[in-house]
């Protein structure tokens, strides 16, 4: 018995202690750490607060045909049938669209139309619609430093020359490492305490040294977007929801609420990653940059904009990459999120290619999968 009260003590006080610590470094708490960490990307949306962006009035709805999809496809070198494939690149949604026409649509069993999935780093792409529809209305220039929006942020190096074209290629050199971690025992590492963090101010202040020069070479970055993110929220004086649900989410013609998820109950929107909506709405996203910005008759994103995010002025990871859009093929403009989510466009085919999907951290099959994606647009 006192063995185990001994115990018992122990535990609380280690418990107490790690909570404490959590307040300190403005981290959920232990036990919501443990239930984000364990989580399958599908379920993290629900375990972070999230703001809530409104849909459209008048809803697009897709012409919908049924197209069948190959027998087989390459997977890392070898020939695997069409559901292994799906199966094994851990696939919760798949949606095909020919010319605007729903032609192919998968739902794991648990996942339906009406499911809200995450985006992780698709949420990049929406962060720079909303830059590029406010440098197109004379807002912003891609010239501006990050501190010209934020004097408080100076800190006399070189992140104080910090420009917002550099944040968008993701070469600023500000130091926040994006080496995912593996389950909680990773959560130290920058890219984890960003996404965990409950003051996103708080984070952004203490992480400002820089790993090099802005401009001098490209580095995959999360911070960066979270940067522009900022600069949005403050030049437009509107939450990050309120601004994309007027201007992007309801203009595309979104059917379903979407979520982004914020650092605390009111506070910021994680523009790096976070964004959460259903496949077919995502789907909307990628035809309105399918049409060069259109919507019917509306037009939602300046075609200089659309020029920007399609052509590549950074080479990263062997892929091209401008304003948080991959380009794994010529002529291809590609969202990849950490965990298998993607809308893929192909305007030379006018296909659109929504997959969501639940990759375990460290598993990196994005090129087999572009290049899955790259056969179905092109057959």
């Amino acid at each position: 018995m006192k063995f185990l009260r001994k115990t018992l003590v122990s535990v609380f006080v280690l418990y107490f202690a790690l909570w404490g610590f959590t307040l300190v470094i403005h981290y959920p708490n232990p036990y919501q750490s443990i239930r984000l960490g364990l989580a399958p990307a599908s379920k993290t949306p629900d375990l972070m607060p999230a703001h809530t962006i409104a849909p459209s009035s008048t809803p697009l709805t897709f012409t919908t045909a049924n197209e069948k999809m190959p027998n087989s496809v390459s997977w890392n070198g070898k020939s695997i049938s069409w559901q292994e494939f799906l199966d094994t690149a851990h696939t919760n949604v798949f949606l095909v669209l020919r010319n605007g026409v729903l032609t192919y649509q998968y739902y794991r069993d648990g996942f339906t139309p009406t499911t809200r999935l995450p985006s992780y780093s698709v949420g990049k792409t929406m962060t720079s619609i909303m830059v590029g529809q406010l440098i197109a209305a004379g807002k912003i220039k891609e010239s501006d430093k990050f501190v010209d929006y934020f004097p408080e942020y100076k800190n006399g190096t070189s992140f104080d020359r910090v420009t917002i074209g550099q944040l968008l290629d993701m070469r600023s050199g500000v130091g926040v490492s994006d080496n995912y971690p593996t389950g909680p025992q990773g959560w130290g590492v920058g890219i984890a305490q960003m996404y965990a963090t409950t003051d996103m101010n708080w984070f952004i202040k203490h992480n400002r040294k820089m790993a090099f020069e802005p401009g001098t070479q490209g580095l995959y970055r999360s911070v960066d977007p979270q940067l522009i993110g900022m600069i949005i929220k403050k030049v437009t004086g509107m939450s990050i929801s309120e601004y994309f649900s007027k201007n992007v989410w309801q203009p595309v013609g979104a059917l379903t609420p979407a979520t982004w998820n914020v650092d605390h109950v009111g506070g910021i929107e994680k523009t790096f990653c976070c964004f959460n909506a259903t496949g077919e709405d995502y789907a909307k996203v990628g035809m309105m940059l399918l049409n060069n910005g259109m919507v019917g008759k509306t037009r939602v994103l300046d075609l200089n904009w659309i020029k920007r995010m399609s052509t590549s002025v950074e080479q990263l990871e062997g892929w091209g990459y401008s304003a948080y859009t991959w380009h794994p093929y010529p002529g291809i403009d590609m969202m990849d999120g950490l965990h298998g989510q993607y809308v893929f466009v192909d305007r030379a085919t006018r296909t659109v290619i929504v997959k969501l999907s639940d990759v375990p951290t460290g598993l990196d099959i994005s090129r087999p999968t572009a290049q899955v994606m790259m056969g179905i647009s092109k057959a």
